[in-house]
């Protein structure tokens, strides 16, 4: 466990680095276009490829040292960064250079993201799984509550150059973390399908590994449905703010709800959840729906306000149930490709609720809840009418429809006894050397 602390807390460092470095570009391309679509374009240079190239990143990272596999695509990442801080210093950096360079980037950390979980089931005894998965998500929490702070604080002295430099010094300490470690690897023998079967029948390994286990497969398409609701919340959120509050607010509102993302990280570490994983996942999901109901309710700054801590207070514990199953079920020597596979169907649903959400918002939701809109005199009675009140109406639905998936997947067997009817892949004390 001494090993992945180590690891982890380079792996802090740098994710903070480069947040931080991401959440400034995002500015910088906001101020220089003025333009939503430029920027909405920024954020899916950094999604479609981690979605495309995830197929292929699992079959390397199980046919390879994943620990050197995190050193490269770390390596190649800061080179990335490097890139964009010359074009930035020489007055060349545009929008179409930047997308390229960030998509470019985004694949390699696909490679570490996926070598980084492969790795923690060879690191971690199985007992401690739940800790280590909390532990990522206190990772993340630490950059979502730091990185804005540290963009918008260290543009105004030491501007874009310099925290560029920042966040390559981080990935520096990292990279130090990662080489004065050793840790265990996958041996041939365990994998011996890696070297007769072709690249192809690799990629697709993680599809048919899935499908022969119908309760890990209906796993996947419930988080597919809770990232989509995820996404949407995240494409929503704004403007319905906005609808009713000032700039100041919003940015009140997203500093209280990264606390909830942290607080619920360290809830399930220090917790690890009901004794049965995917009861901890319904039992959370349905609490999710509950307060994306509440979220909707009226236009109120408390009360959006506490209905959004809940639903990043959930996040985590959700999301670190779900890898405690697959890190347990899914043997290590196949978790690269399977993990892949998990992640290109799941992340892919991001990208189309920014796509529909927005669509649906303005040119019907918003509509129909104006004031002299179809729901006006029904509904609008209940949640009020005007600007914003379509969005309100739209994460009432995806609340509901959260509750009403929640039902079905608990009535499907193979996924209410995933954990009783598949084995543990790992054993009880793995060998660390």
């Amino acid at each position: 466990m001494s090993v992945f602390i180590l690891i982890w807390f380079g792996q802090v460092l740098s994710l903070v680095g480069s947040r931080t470095t991401n959440f400034a570009l995002s500015i910088w391309v906001y101020q220089h276009t003025n333009s939503t679509t430029q920027f909405t374009l920024l954020i899916l240079s950094t999604t479609l490829p981690t979605i495309l190239i995830s197929p292929i990143a699992g079959v390397i990272v199980d046919r390879f040292s994943r620990r050197w596999i995190m050193i490269i695509s770390d390596f190649c990442a800061g080179l990335c960064t490097l890139l964009i801080a010359w074009l930035f210093i020489s007055n060349h950096l545009e929008v179409w250079s930047l997308c390229v360079v960030s998509a470019i980037s985004s694949s390699f950390s696909a490679f570490q993201g996926l070598a980084y979980s492969s790795a923690t089931t060879l690191l971690v005894p199985k007992a401690q799984l739940g800790r280590a998965s909390s532990m990522t998500q206190i990772r993340l929490a630490i950059a979502e509550i730091l990185s804005p702070v540290l963009a918008a604080a260290l543009l105004v002295t030491v501007q874009l150059s310099g925290i560029v430099i920042i966040d390559l010094s981080t990935l520096v300490l990292a990279l130090i973390c990662l080489l004065v470690v050793k840790f265990p690897e996958i041996s041939s023998t365990e994998n011996p399908d890696a070297e007769t079967n072709s690249f192809w029948q690799e990629i697709t390994f993680g599809w048919k590994y899935l499908v022969a286990r119908p309760g890990l497969l209906g796993l996947v398409m419930f988080i597919a449905i809770i990232n989509f609701l995820v996404g949407s919340a995240e494409a929503l959120t704004t403007p319905l703010v906005l609808s009713f509050a000032s700039a100041q607010s919003l940015g009140a509102i997203y500093s209280i709800s990264s606390f909830g993302l942290l607080l619920g990280s360290a809830v399930i570490s220090i917790w690890g959840g009901l004794e049965r994983q995917i009861n901890t996942i319904f039992v959370s999901m349905a609490f999710l729906g509950i307060s994306y109901v509440l979220a909707g309710l009226t236009a109120s700054t408390v009360i959006f306000t506490i209905a959004n801590f809940l639903i990043f207070l959930t996040i985590p514990i959700i999301n670190g149930s779900i890898q405690v199953i697959y890190q347990k079920k899914v043997a290590p020597e196949v978790q690269g490709r399977v993990f892949a596979f998990r992640s290109a169907a799941v992340q892919g649903f991001l990208p189309l609720a920014y796509l529909t959400c927005g669509a649906l918002a303005d040119q019907f939701f918003e509509p129909i809840m104006a004031k002299d809109g179809a729901l006006a005199h029904s509904i609008g009675q209940i949640i009020g009418v005007g600007h914003g009140r379509g969005m309100g109406l739209m994460f009432i639905i995806m609340g509901l429809f959260s509750l009403v998936a929640t039902l079905i997947a608990y009535l499907y067997p193979r996924l209410r006894f995933v954990e009783h009817e598949l084995p543990d892949a790992i054993p009880d004390e793995p060998e660390v050397s």
